[in-house]
């Protein structure tokens, strides 16, 4: 065999070599890497991996596992693009997020929250695999799945846990004075979670009440069921609460917005490269003639302030209630090897008369701060704002 084919072969095995170590690294193979890495790979490492080697060697302590200090690496790098919405999501949040965005979800139906003491308490839902197999009210939940739960555990850190395939099962040991502890084995049903909320109002019995928690993937289809049901009830004007609504998914949020508008712009969305999206709206709307308000505070944002300005842009319905947060940035979500994922901002949204909600939200056509006494004085006045429109025409005021 000639020199140069040696080399070659040599070059070769050497290159490989580099690539095996670099992704073994990750797993804890840094001894043998930091003396191979100066016969196989003799280019200098970046600063990052030359201070790190420092820390390996002469840190008096614990040292994070590779998994957390990538995270900790990629969550420290973007903050230094200063953006809120830019972010790392860790795999297990990830997870609830999707549910969320689902609308359903393989759980076993429970509420959980920490008490005074600290503890995780348990709160079933009616019907639910926890309430059939016996969780009660007030249960404390010591473990899952003999994983005991410690008190930098957030709440959302146990509920992944429970959360699950369907048909899989759950071990819960839980705390119920004055037995002692034990276990209830649960199998995951889908639990699903509205979104939606509706009623007719006992105060005004004409009108109608529907509640946007979220926009999820199931939104736009329990909203319509919600307008067919209180027409069939003798609704004949409407309050539309999106109160407290963070926001979600844009599609479900054109749909919800086409449900009152008989045509034109729900939105605009404008990327960095100047490139121009419109969304518009979606005829056959069920509703696009009752009389019509919409509550917004300030914990209505993203695609809720869509919808919220898209019928104040339109003349459709005047918005009561506070300033909508500010939160109109459009977030690419991509999903990483590990069930982490990634949200990059890259567009922001503009109303129908192009009016900026990012960083400066919506500000109401009746501004009226909500009480701190059980009266909801926001909705009060939203019915008697449907009452002057149902009086006067388009003249709401």
């Amino acid at each position: 065999m000639s020199s140069s084919i040696q080399r070659t072969l040599q070059f070769v095995i050497a290159l490989l070599l580099c690539f095996c170590l670099a992704f073994t690294a990750g797993f804890g193979v840094y001894r043998l890497w930091d003396k191979l890495k100066p016969v196989i790979c003799p280019k200098p490492p970046g600063v990052f991996w030359e201070a790190w080697d420092r820390v390996e060697q002469h840190f008096y302590g614990q040292l994070p596992s590779p998994r957390e200090r990538t995270y900790g690496a990629i969550h420290e790098t973007l903050r230094l693009l200063d953006d809120p919405y830019t972010i790392f999501v860790e795999p297990q949040p990830r997870e609830l997020e999707r549910d969320q965005m689902r609308g359903s979800f393989g759980g076993i139906g429970v509420t959980l929250w920490r008490d005074a003491e600290g503890r995780m308490v348990l709160s079933p839902y009616s019907d639910s695999p926890a309430e059939r197999v016996g969780v009660r009210e007030g249960d404390i939940l010591l473990a899952v799945d003999a994983e005991t739960i410690t008190g930098e555990m957030t709440v959302d850190d146990v509920r992944a846990r429970l959360h699950g395939e369907v048909g899989t099962p759950v071990t819960l040991t839980i705390s119920r004075l004055p037995t002692p502890p034990f276990n209830l084995i649960i199998a995951r049903e889908e639990i699903q979670v509205p979104s939606v909320t509706w009623r007719v109002l006992n105060r005004a019995p004409d009108a109608g009440y529907v509640h946007v928690q979220g926009f999820t993937e199931r939104t736009g289809d329990e909203v319509l069921q919600a307008l067919q049901e209180l027409r069939q009830a003798g609704a004949a004007s409407l309050v539309l609460d999106l109160r407290d609504n963070s926001g979600g998914l844009i599609d479900p949020a054109v749909a919800t917005a086409s449900q009152f508008l008989r045509h034109g712009v729900v939105l605009y969305e404008l990327s960095r490269d100047t490139q121009e999206r419109t969304f518009s709206v979606r005829g056959g709307g069920t509703s696009i003639d009752i009389p019509l308000v919409v509550l917004v505070n300030g914990g209505t944002a993203s695609a809720a302030e869509i919808v919220a300005g898209a019928l104040q842009d339109h003349g459709r319905a005047p918005l009561v209630g506070e300033p909508t947060f500010g939160k109109g940035a459009v977030q690419l979500i991509y999903d990483l090897s590990d069930g982490s994922s990634l949200h990059v901002t890259s567009a922001i949204w503009l109303t129908p008369n192009r009016h900026q909600i990012q960083g400066q939200g919506l500000t109401p056509d009746v501004y009226l701060p909500r009480g701190e006494g059980p009266q909801d004085e926001q909705l009060d006045r939203a019915v008697a704002c449907l009452q002057s429109q149902r009086r006067n025409g388009s003249d709401w005021r």
